[in-house]
Order: structure tokens, then C-alpha cells, then sequence
């Protein structure tokens, strides 16, 4: 008889029948293909079911689902959810062994996978394949993130359907091996590769450096998501890819027909681009539940991700345009906001808000959004002044769908921009935050800073904003053309908008196309064209279809909740109830062999010899959590709060089962109320954030005790060294200035902004002597500050 405490084990002595997960990427410009292969192996004496419950990409194409066991490979098909978990039930019934995959009801980012009835001293090896398009970042970096971690997700009581159990260790217990490697390739020269992770060197596969290789180091620990970022040389350029149809599928259908991808990388006038906007209401959302206490990284332990955002919304209130308006909500089980409502940004109301943000503290319990969302749509929108949404949450959120739908039912009243703070944040959430906002997402992990991926989205919200948006195509005759994605809302410049749409037909003439983005840019008419040729690639499979597929989708499903809602199909407006629906999603999703909702991989492997006899034992896979890092007090437990994403049955609030951790068995969710924080530690602010906090509203900085401190000064030396002819504030300004582009120029992304604010001060002073201010400002701080160096 084997030995059941063999092999792997849990905490709790159960054997972990997950051995190791090999993951392969190849990345073609800026679409990527993921195969992970998960090994399984039973070493007990009887038959397991063994449940995995783990995230991925909220926007990824799962495409492929199969299992090999022995010599025997069982391809899964795509079928009905409901239909594919009958038929794998009847499978373990009959003693079959049977492979489900699916996706979360609540969120896209967290599937299930189901090994069923693995007989005793079986392999088994699952490979399942999705296709992602890779984010643009603010220093143009293409950003992949394979998912390893996975928090408890809060769900709100009264909130759509059930919780996913998830069984969840700290990542330093993970009882099963991760490698990964990657292959890059572009029409580009691959610049670098850089990682959050430990690689091995970059090897480059032929002269022109436009194919390389990577691996990551061995001794992965699982306490980070891996995240790649791809540098290519000349990233902004426009390009356009056709795929032809399979040959199998119909012609007409979006299987069938060519599928073309665009990417639109729009260059705004400098001109445009060199005054920023003036006017907007800015509404800014920070999650304040016991999970934001958690350290922001695992390089700098006494910084917490609360408060690196006290610091983020101290810049961001510093570099707000006067004028404008603004308002700050903070939420936990429930909600708080500064002001009633919007007010204008001025000396006063700036000062009022920045001495609230000191005191935030992440002592509001739980992580319900959804209802501070619902008062901000609530309130008017203030004339002339566009609403700029940016929330900040570790999004540990079950209820993604709801608040999503949120955001786009509101989206032609404002944009969202949105952050994800630490490891395992939601990529459904904050991506689709900002999708459905016409906004830009950012997230926040290992050694990032906060403020600078924030700063950046706040140059996007303070563009002009882009109006009348439109799409043109010239084709050759015969050839026609569906739009996939949905309609263009927004635009920034330089970065990438991607277009799919069907094309159907063909012609015996011309073979290439051209498409036109045409748009009002501050009263102006813009456009961006982009020629392409019709000869579909023979690279990229059926990648670009199955994204399109997955395009489709998404919409579809986002559209459900309404009572009628406009299906993509022959004429794109047509009017199904939200059965007919559902039936459109399983039918794509079928045809397209890509996932959704609505359906499941299901795969049976029908062998009598290996039939299993009696009841099958469960094992539930663990997965890395971050959670065991929440402070003691929260760890305590209450009845009768809203149930979280990953809860136990017990009955208890807490719910994930974390084991062997902080010598308890339980580790509890957000929701803790009435517990006492602990007192908040004696603030440790950085001192360039100093010489920021004593910026005013309107600009400029005033001579003062605490400047000449923040400058590392005597208010003696700081008054001595003023020339004569020069106001104080004028003489206080150009020294910060100075010290900024002196001491701070490695950082000029986060203190940008604040800048420009203080230039546009010094010239409305019509200031004389600023050439002699700037020599005597390098004299005091020893400084080579040129003048021209701060735009005056």
C-alpha cells in the first residue's frame, strides 16, 4: 500500500497531487501566446479530484484546453457551462476521468480547473494556451504579467452570485515549482528585457536583434506576480496585420472571414501638447480596507500601500490646475468623502484636503466600491469641466462585474483611470475600470513607485480632451467591412489604440486598404492614416481572430445586465432579449474555441481499464496569497458580515484557510469591524516630498524656516544669498526649482507637473532678474542649473 503523507504535503498533512508548472511565452510584437503545462501525480492509494483555482489575465483568450495522461492526449472541447459540468459529473459518476475548466462567474481573472478521478499512482499533464495583447506603459515598455498570486476577493453582501473557494498559502509554502520561458519577436529591434524577477541573460537569435530568449532564474519563490517588460526600438510606429479565416469555418462568420488588427499610436501637435488643460472636476477614490496596510513591496517593509497613496495624493493635489475642482472619497465597508461635494481648487480648499490626507489610515474594513461609485454619478457634473475619475485600490474586489458595469453605464459623463496597488490586484478590475471609463490603467508592483505611474495618468487626464471620434475604411470593391471592437472613447497621445474588424470578401483588384481615425483635438480636426496591405500574414495562426473573438465577448456580456441590448451580427443592430444573448456568447465562444462566461472546457478520457472505484478524494491546489502580511488585529473574526470572495463554510467571516501562518489557522478578510487600528507610526516622509508639501496652490513657494530646512539651509544662508531686487516668493520659487532639476532630475516624471504650475507663477510675476536668482540658487545649493533647463 502506497504511503498517503508522501510527496508534497499541506500544512495540514494532505499530499499537494500538483508537482510543477512549466510556462512558455512567445510574444509577436505586442500580442502574446501563454502555454503553461501543469503536472499532475497522484501519490496516494486512492483516486483524487484535484481543484485548482488560480488567476490570469482579466483580458487574456483562453483557447485551449487539453490533458495527456500516459500516452493518451484528450483535446477539451468548449461547450454550455452548465452542459460541460453535467458531463464531467457523469464522468467521475461512471468512474471516468474527466478534465473542466472555467471561468469565474463574478470576475474573468480566476478560473477553476478540475482533475478528475486521477487514479492512484497516475500522471497526468494539462496544458491549457490563452493569447493576450500587451499593455503600453508610460516609458513604452510592452508589459506581460504571468499572475502567481492570488488574494481573497471582498464580496459585498447583496452582491451577484456565490463565492469561489480558494485555497491559499503564503507564497513562501507553495508546495510546487514554477519555470518560465520566454521568446520575443518584432519587426523591431529588441532593445532589453527587464523583469521584476530574477533572469538569466537575454540571448538574442539572429543579427538584427529582433528575436531573443529569457528565462527565469531557478528558485522562483511565488511571492510576485513575474512581470516582463519589452523594449523595442522605434515602439510608436503604426502598424496593421490581417489574418485569413480557417478554412474549416464558414465564410461570413468571424471565424471565417479575415480578421485585420490595427494599432494606432496618435502624435498630438506640440503645439497642442505644451498647455495643459486648465479646467476639470478631478474625483479621486482610495481604498482605505484593512488589506491597504500591507507593505507596498517586499524591498521597503515600513512603506505601506496606504501610505505610498497619501504621498501619490499629496503630489497629485500639488499639481492640480487652479481653477479647476476636485474632491476626495475614500472607502472601505463604507465610504467617506472630504467635501459634500466638488469644490474649487484654490489655497483654502487645498490646505483643507491635504490635512484630511494626512490622517487616512486603512481602517475602514472591507473593499465595497461599488457604492461611493453610485454617489460620484449621483452628484451633477460641474459645466466645462470634464470629471477625471482615478482610483486607487489593491483590488481585492468580488464583485468586478457589477462595478464595471457601473463604469460604463456612466462613462459619457467622465473618465476613469485606474491602479492596482501590490501583487495580486484584480486585472479585471483595474483594467476594466479604465476600458469602460475611457481611461488608462496602471499597476503598482515590486519596486515601483506609485507616484510616478500616477503622475503619468494625470498628464493624460490634464490633455485636451479628444472629441467626435470616428472610423473610416477604404477598401478595394467587393470587400466589406465589421467592426469588432467597440466604439473608439477615448485617445491619448502616444499611446496605442487597437482596432479589430472583420473584413468580408474579396477582390480581384486592389489588395490594399487604408483606414483614417479622424478626431477634434482642442477644436482642431485631426486625423491619423494607416495603410495596409490585404495579403494576410501567415505568423500569427488564428491569434488575432481568437482576441477579436474575445473582443465580441466581452461586450456582449457587458451588455447583458440591460433588458435589450445591441448583439454584434450581420447588421450590428439588432435587438435580443438577454437570453438570446447568452445563446450569442456560447454560440461565439463555441465557434471560436475561445472561453467566456457562459461556457467551460470539458474533457473526458474514456478508458475502461483505469475506471475509479468508490468516492474520489478531493485536493484542493494552494495558491500564493499575500493576505498573512495584514497587521494582527485584523486577524481577528465576526459573524454575520458580508460573506468575502474566497470564504470557507464555517460560518466564521474569515474565510481563506491559511496554513502554518502566524500560528493561527485563519487568516480574516477586509471586513473586521470595530477592531482598534494600531496606532499609525510617526510619518517618514521623503525629503523632496517635504519641499512639495510647502508648495501653494497657486505655484509658487514662499520664504520660509521649513523651505531653507527642506533645502538643507539655515533661513540665514537661504535670506543672505536673495539678490536685492527680487521678491521673496519669486526668490523662494527659483530655488525649489533648482533643487528639483539639481538634486531630483532622476524623478522629473513626479514633480513635473508641479513645475510647470510654479513657471506658469513666475511668469505672470513678469519677474526681473531670474538669470542672476538661478546663478545665486546654484551658488547656495551647488547646483549647474542652467535657466533654460526650467522652461522660464
Amino acid at each position: 500500500m502506497m504511503e498517503c503523507c508522501c510527496g508534497l504535503l499541506t500544512a495540514q498533512k494532505q499530499p499537494v497531487p500538483l508537482k510543477g508548472i512549466e510556462v512558455e511565452l512567445e510574444v509577436k510584437d505586442h500580442v502574446a501566446t501563454v502555454v503553461s503545462t501543469l503536472h499532475y501525480e497522484n501519490k496516494e492509494d486512492k483516486a483524487i479530484e484535484a481543484v485548482f483555482v488560480f488567476p490570469l489575465p482579466g483580458d487574456a483568450a483562453v483557447c485551449h484546453f487539453s490533458a495527456k495522461v500516459g500516452q493518451t492526449e484528450i483535446v477539451a472541447e468548449v461547450k454550455e457551462k452548465q452542459e460541460a459540468r453535467e458531463e464531467y459529473d457523469d464522468a467521475l459518476s461512471s468512474g471516468q476521468q474527466a478534465f473542466l475548466l472555467e471561468e469565474s462567474d463574478q470576475s474573468p481573472d480566476i478560473f477553476s480547473l478540475s482533475v478528475g478521478s486521477l487514479p492512484p499512482g497516475e500522471s497526468a499533464s494539462i496544458r491549457l494556451e490563452y493569447v493576450i495583447e500587451l499593455a503600453v506603459q508610460a516609458d513604452d515598455a510592452l508589459r506581460f504579467c504571468l499572475p502567481a498570486v492570488l488574494n481573497p476577493r471582498y464580496q459585498p453582501q447583496g452582491s451577484e452570485g456565490g463565492a469561489v473557494q480558494v485555497t491559499a498559502v503564503p507564497a513562501s509554502q507553495v508546495p510546487y515549482s514554477l519555470s518560465f520561458s520566454a521568446r520575443v519577436s518584432s519587426p523591431r529591434q529588441v532593445s532589453r528585457v527587464d523583469s521584476n524577477c530574477s533572469l538569466e541573460p537575454l540571448q538574442y537569435l539572429n543579427a538584427e536583434q529582433s528575436q531573443a530568449a529569457v528565462k527565469l532564474a531557478e528558485g522562483h519563490k511565488f511571492d510576485r506576480d513575474v512581470e516582463l517588460l519589452i523594449y523595442y526600438k522605434d515602439a510608436h510606429r503604426p502598424a496593421a496585420v490581417v489574418e485569413a479565416g480557417q478554412a474549416s469555418a464558414k465564410p461570413g462568420t468571424l471565424m471565417g472571414d479575415a480578421v485585420v488588427m490595427l494599432s494606432v499610436y496618435p502624435e498630438f501637435p506640440q503645439a497642442v501638447m505644451s498647455s495643459l488643460a486648465s479646467s476639470g472636476e478631478f474625483v479621486f477614490v482610495l481604498d482605505r480596507s484593512g488589506s491597504m496596510d500591507c507593505p507596498i513591496n517586499d524591498i521597503v517593509h515600513d512603506e505601506t500601500r496606504i501610505s505610498s497613496a497619501r504621498d501619490t495624493l499629496l503630489l497629485l493635489l500639488k499639481s492640480l490646475p487652479m481653477g479647476c475642482y476636485f474632491n476626495i472619497y475614500s472607502f472601505g465597508s463604507s465610504f467617506e468623502h472630504i467635501f459634500p461635494k466638488s469644490v474649487e481648487y484654490n489655497e483654502k480648499t487645498m490646505e483643507e484636503a491635504l490635512k484630511k490626507v494626512k490622517e487616512l489610515q486603512a481602517d475602514l474594513g472591507g473593499t465595497e466600491i461599488l457604492q461611493p461609485l453610485k454617489h460620484i454619478y449621483s452628484q451633477a457634473c460641474i459645466a466645462n469641466h470634464p470629471r477625471q475619475l482615478f482610483v486607487f485600490t489593491d483590488g481585492e474586489v468580488g464583485n468586478t462585474k457589477e462595478v464595471t458595469s457601473l463604469v460604463k453605464k456612466n462613462s459619457s459623463s467622465h473618465r476613469c483611470f485606474s491602479f492596482g496597488i501590490g501583487e495580486g490586484a484584480s486585472t479585471a478590475l483595474i483594467n476594466g475600470l479604465a476600458k469602460e471609463g475611457g481611461g488608462h490603467a496602471q499597476f503598482i508592483t515590486g519596486a515601483d513607485r506609485m507616484q510616478a505611474k500616477v503622475m503619468q495618468s494625470l498628464r493624460f487626464a490634464l490633455q485636451p480632451a479628444v472629441e467626435d471620434i470616428s472610423v473610416t475604411w477604404d477598401l478595394p470593391k467587393g470587400v466589406s467591412v465589421t467592426l469588432l471592437s467597440p466604439p473608439l472613447t477615448a485617445i491619448f497621445q502616444g499611446q496605442r489604440s487597437l482596432i479589430y474588424a472583420q473584413l468580408t470578401g474579396q477582390s480581384s483588384e486592389a489588395k490594399d486598404g487604408c483606414v483614417n481615425v479622424k478626431y477634434m483635438l482642442a477644436g482642431h480636426p485631426t486625423q491619423n492614416q494607416i495603410a495596409f496591405t490585404l495579403q494576410p500574414t501567415d505568423q500569427t495562426g488564428l491569434t488575432i481572430h481568437r482576441l477579436g473573438a474575445r473582443i465580441v465577448i466581452r461586450s456582449m456580456e457587458m451588455e447583458e445586465d440591460n433588458d435589450a441590448v445591441m448583439v454584434f451580427g450581420e447588421t450590428g443592430d439588432k435587438k435580443e432579449e438577454q437570453g438570446g444573448v447568452k445563446q450569442k456568447v456560447v454560440e461565439l465562444s463555441v465557434q471560436s474555441g475561445v472561453s467566456s462566461s457562459h461556457t467551460a472546457f470539458v474533457a473526458v478520457h474514456k478508458s475502461e481499464s483505469n475506471a475509479a472505484q468508490g468516492p474520489l478524494l478531493r485536493r484542493n491546489i494552494p495558491v500564493p496569497s499575500f493576505r498573512h502580511r495584514m497587521p494582527m488585529p485584523m486577524m481577528m473574526c465576526r459573524m454575520a458580515s458580508p460573506q468575502p470572495f474566497a470564504c470557507s463554510n464555517s460560518g466564521y467571516m474569515a474565510c481563506m484557510v491559511m496554513e502554518d501562518c502566524c500560528g493561527d489557522d485563519l487568516l480574516c478578510d477586509d471586513s473586521v469591524e470595530d477592531v482598534p487600528p494600531p496606532p499609525p507610526p510617526p510619518p517618514r516622509r521623503e525629503l523632496w516630498l517635504e519641499l512639495v508639501s510647502l508648495q501653494k496652490a497657486s505655484g509658487c513657494w514662499t520664504l520660509e524656516k521649513a523651505l531653507a530646512a527642506a533645502l538643507g539651509k539655515t533661513s540665514e544662508e537661504v535670506e543672505k544669498s536673495k539678490p536685492a531686487a527680487v521678491s521673496k516668493d519669486v526668490w523662494a520659487t527659483i530655488l525649489a526649482l533648482v533643487w528639483f532639476h539639481g538634486f531630483k532630475s532622476d524623478m522629473q516624471d513626479e514633480w513635473q507637473l508641479l513645475a510647470m504650475k510654479a513657471v506658469s507663477w513666475l511668469r505672470a510675476q513678469k519677474a526681473a532678474c531670474v538669470t542672476e536668482c538661478v546663478e545665486a540658487g546654484n551658488a547656495l545649493l551647488g547646483c549647474e542649473v542652467q535657466k533654460d533647463m526650467l522652461g522660464i
